[in-house]
């Protein structure tokens, strides 16, 4: 294990630790259960198995069953979520208690009654996060209609279903996977794009649910493509994702061009963590995309919005990307805004047109709050082909 991943690992912890904490103790004192020890005793005890779900799960994998594994991820990293709401409120709660101290404006029978304070926050938090569970279950379908000004061979229209950050695991299943695939043909592409991300951490849930035959279900007019995103590498086996995405007839482009149906080209780019995690840089898009003829719509893959520029340098058309989840969890949104220059949604930059799909799946907390999963639909009108007379 290298020196990076303990320090971040060891970071986590402490966080978590803390905020578990600092949550329960707030609790306690709110709930006044001090006075009452079966019931202290209890609350201590569902508090620490919360906090050591998501923990225990991550260590018990190779030595729990595959059942208490995936029960075990689901309720830690739900915990993670509602966790982070509790944070928030709490932060929020004692942010005003401390202004109130040294200028007083709250009721004062708001602040005698510490049990009512505290037990909105929870029931408030159990009613968001039973949204957002839900909500993260049902992704929409979001429609884009855009032009491309070249000619495109024969093709005047071209109808593409992009899917980003689906993140397959222990919480997003083959179950979840089979209603994605039932979405994406009821919209009858002809052209499927995997925008990175396709698994959570585990390359091997590909084989082990049968999820190869699955994504073999896809049969677009011009195929099926997809591109490595950062969760690719976590699990190191990067070859092997490749290996059993290729099996489900999913052609994976990585730092490659290809001229599709000799009417436009797909540009996959390998993701932008690849040095992180092996060492070696991704190649330049200049490279990868030598020999291209630009007199051809381009569409470039690349899984996070970075460096947007570069496309644009190269004369690429359309720009597909992932990545971002939009935060997932508001108010995370306003950080993402911040990072990228277009965290999700559709941007026309100079020749080259951006769209960034917030994902379908989610990571951590099987929860979104703020946006919505997404199923990316994008109707791409070309230039008339000219028919010359003779």
């Amino acid at each position: 294990m290298n020196s990076n991943l303990v320090l971040m690992i060891t970071i986590f912890l402490a966080i978590y630790s803390t905020a578990n904490y600092y949550v329960g103790w707030r609790g306690w004192q709110g709930l006044n259960l001090s006075t009452a020890p079966v019931r202290g005793l209890c609350y201590k005890i569902v508090v620490c198995l919360l906090a050591a779900a998501y923990p225990l799960a991550r260590l018990g994998e190779s030595y729990l069953p595959s059942m208490w594994i995936d029960n075990l991820t689901f309720l830690g990293a739900l915990w993670v979520g509602t966790l982070y709401y509790l944070c928030l409120f709490t932060l929020l709660i004692d942010l005003l208690r401390f202004i109130n101290r040294r200028k007083i404006f709250l009721p004062e029978k708001l602040t005698k009654h510490p049990f009512i304070i505290t037990t909105t926050i929870f029931c408030t938090t159990l009613l968001l996060i039973s949204y957002g569970t839900w909500n993260a279950r049902h992704p929409l379908t979001q429609n884009y209609e855009i032009t491309i000004p070249k000619p495109a061979g024969s093709l005047e229209t071209l109808q593409v279903v992009m899917v980003s950050d689906i993140h397959l695991g222990n919480i997003i299943t083959n179950k979840r996977l089979t209603k994605l695939i039932n979405r994406i043909n009821q919209l009858e592409p002809d052209l499927v794009l995997f925008t990175g991300d396709i698994i959570d951490s585990n390359v091997d849930v590909l084989q082990n649910q049968n999820m190869i035959d699955n994504f073999a279900r896809l049969k677009p007019k011009f195929g099926t493509y997809g591109i490595l995103g950062n969760h690719e590498y976590f699990d190191k086996k990067t070859d092997l994702a490749i290996q059993y995405l290729e099996q489900g007839h999913v052609h994976m482009l990585r730092d490659q061009s290809t001229r599709v149906a000799d009417a436009f080209y797909l540009v996959g780019r390998d993701d932008l963590s690849k040095k992180r995690y092996t060492g070696i840089e991704r190649e330049e898009l200049s490279t990868v995309m030598t020999g291209t003829d630009h007199a051809l719509p381009i569409i470039l893959l690349d899984h996070q919005p970075h460096n947007l520029q570069d496309g644009i340098e190269q004369g690429v058309d359309l720009q597909l990307s992932g990545h971002t989840h939009l935060g997932q969890l508001f108010p995370n949104n306003l950080l993402t805004k911040k990072i990228y220059e277009l965290d999700w949604g559709y941007l026309r930059k100079e020749g080259m047109q951006i769209i960034v799909s917030c994902g379908v799946g989610t990571w951590g907390p099987p929860i979104r709050i703020g946006n919505h999963p997404e199923i990316v639909n994008i109707t791409i009108h070309f230039q008339k082909p000219e028919h010359q007379s003779y």
